[in-house]
């Protein structure tokens, strides 16, 4: 059985920081690519990072980049997305998931973040 499980999201000012963790098993981790959405409030859920198996090339949507760092230990089996100079907008459930390629194979069931103004 394939389980993600986030932790670290939480209430933040604005210019705070978070890291959220995502541990995973049931799978090849260093096989997959793992990476991060978001959804808020009445809006879809959206890309906010992805990193290969290798740990190189993560690709990062442009609202986030320069402020969040994702990073994997495939040997602990665990995504991170480090979140810095948080503003408002990046209020949102944050999910971590997992994918051979193409669309998510697999997805957490989420952790919430709020920065408050």
């Amino acid at each position: 059985q394939v389980q993600l499980v986030e932790s670290g999201g939480g209430l933040v000012q604005a210019g705070g920081s978070l890291r959220l963790s995502c541990v995973v098993s049931g799978l090849t981790f260093s096989t997959y690519v793992m990476g991060w959405y978001r959804q808020a409030p009445g809006k879809e859920r959206e890309f906010v990072a992805s990193i290969p198996w290798s740990g190189g090339s993560t690709v990062y949507a442009d609202s986030v980049k320069g402020r969040f760092t994702c990073s994997r230990d495939n040997a602990k089996n665990t995504v991170y997305l480090q979140m810095n100079s948080l503003k408002p907008e990046d209020t949102a459930i944050y999910y971590c998931y997992a994918r051979r390629s193409g669309t998510p194979n697999y997805w957490g069931q989420g952790t919430q973040v709020t920065v408050s103004s």
